[in-house]
């Protein structure tokens, strides 16, 4: 859950029209560099509706998405943005239009820029963060006849703690803590120092849920494939406050990262929207020393140090965005709460796997071949969620043998023992 802890500085208001799949967006702002591939599906989700079963609509069909960053941040916003453009290029008569930065507009809501993109023609609206819960629910209450996605959120999970009764709204989060488990196997195969640190944005259950996956990843290759003792893992989390950069509020992740690679800690696992991590492990391996990072969210980020860039478990979201609009256009959109599973078969499979896990050219060949070993035992049921799992504090969260439910995997309420950093603000 991504919610918003700190107030963004106000700008200007840009609203941004985006091309339909075979174009650019229709304004001064250029797409971005990097499109996904457009492969033809070598399999139908499990719960996409045939495209035959689709029907054939007189006008455009509208996705309008409020973007919590820079639609091009080669992280989480971008990610999102090109899910959107995935499904434009999938389903015909589709085109995607969208405001990014969506807490810097001055004077306006997340729930009024939808307004906006409503008046622009819009037929759905998404909101791809849950930064934007509150707003996401005063626009699906206000607009009942628009189909209205969250990316995360549990308001449309009955089982949640935060369920409510709006029939057009539908959440929808890959599995990443799959993803997450594998880097961190990938960090733990790798470093020399025995120690990792983790770049953190806020602290939430999210964040928590995702760090201690990485955490739990880490720990089984440390031991099961290396036969280590856990004892001599080292695994600190250090939160800058949000998911980017905002100087004055946030700790700057420069900093935090060249901390890390100064005290010993020679991967930096990164959980934030920008490459931070990155940038500093080029520069230090440039200059000849023996550190990497694994990035996070977007799946083409290593390019940005691929010397030094060890992987990155990154989101991919088209897949079921395709799915909620062609049931959009069927007519058959409904409340749903969907918590994607990685594509076991290849995780990688851009039309059918929501999130994956892709090596960098610094992953050794031992340790990519482990990884794959990895892999291969969770597509074989290994759930690395299962007791004995204790919490931060000592306390027994998970008795041995004990798999943990959603509900306890999504609100993990601290850290786990063996983790250093904080799991809740002071």
């Amino acid at each position: 859950m991504r919610t918003k802890v700190f107030k963004i500085t106000l700008l200007a208001m840009v609203l941004v029209i985006a091309a339909t799949a075979c174009g650019s967006p229709a304004t001064a702002t250029p797409a971005p560099a990097t499109q996904p591939p457009v492969t033809q599906p070598t399999a139908v989700p499990p719960t996409a509706i045939p495209p035959t079963a689709v029907p054939t609509v007189a006008k455009t069909f509208t996705i309008g998405m409020v973007l919590v960053g820079p639609y091009n941040d080669s992280g989480w916003s971008q990610a999102g943005y090109e899910g959107g453009q995935y499904a434009v290029s999938k389903i015909p008569n589709t085109k995607l239009i969208y405001v990014d930065l969506g807490f810097t507009h001055q004077g306006v809501t997340p729930a009024q820029l939808a307004e906006q993109l409503l008046a622009q023609g819009a037929n759905m609206i998404i909101f791809n963060s849950d930064d934007f819960k509150d707003d996401s629910n005063t626009f699906a209450k206000a607009h009942p006849d628009i189909p209205t996605i969250m990316f995360s959120g549990d308001q449309s999970w009955v089982a949640g703690q935060a369920y409510l009764n709006f029939p057009n709204m539908v959440n929808i989060m890959p599995r990443a803590e799959y993803a997450k488990m594998i880097a961190g196997c990938a960090a733990a195969l790798t470093t020399q120092t025995g120690k990792i640190g983790y770049l953190g944005p806020l602290i939430n259950p999210e964040t928590r849920r995702l760090a201690s996956s990485a955490y739990l990843g880490a720990k089984y290759c440390w031991t099961t494939y290396l036969k280590k003792d856990p004892a001599s893992l080292k695994f600190k989390v250090t939160w800058i406050g949000y998911w980017f950069n905002e100087p004055g509020t946030t700790l700057d992740p420069t900093k935090v990262a060249d901390d890390f690679y100064s005290s010993g800690y020679d991967v930096v696992m990164s959980g934030i929207d920008t490459t931070e991590a990155l940038t500093e492990a080029k520069k230090l391996h440039d200059a000849g020393q023996k550190v990497w990072a694994v990035s996070y969210d977007y799946r083409n980020n290593c390019s940005t140090a691929p010397d030094a860039c060890l992987g990155v478990p990154y989101f991919n979201w088209g897949p079921e965005v395709m799915v909620q609009v062609q049931k959009a256009i069927a007519g058959t959109f409904k409340q749903d709460w969907v918590w994607m599973a990685p594509d076991w078969t290849n995780i990688n499979n851009p039309d059918t796997s929501a999130t994956g896990f892709i090596n960098g050219q610094a992953l050794s060949s031992d340790a990519a071949a482990k990884v794959t070993q990895l892999i291969s035992e969770m597509a074989s049921g290994l759930n690395l969620w299962t007791g004995p799992i204790n919490l931060q504090d000592g306390k027994v969260y998970l008795t041995a043998g004990t798999v943990a439910t959603d509900q306890q995997i999504w609100y993990l309420p601290q850290l786990l023992q063996g983790m250093e950093g904080q799991s809740v603000l002071p």
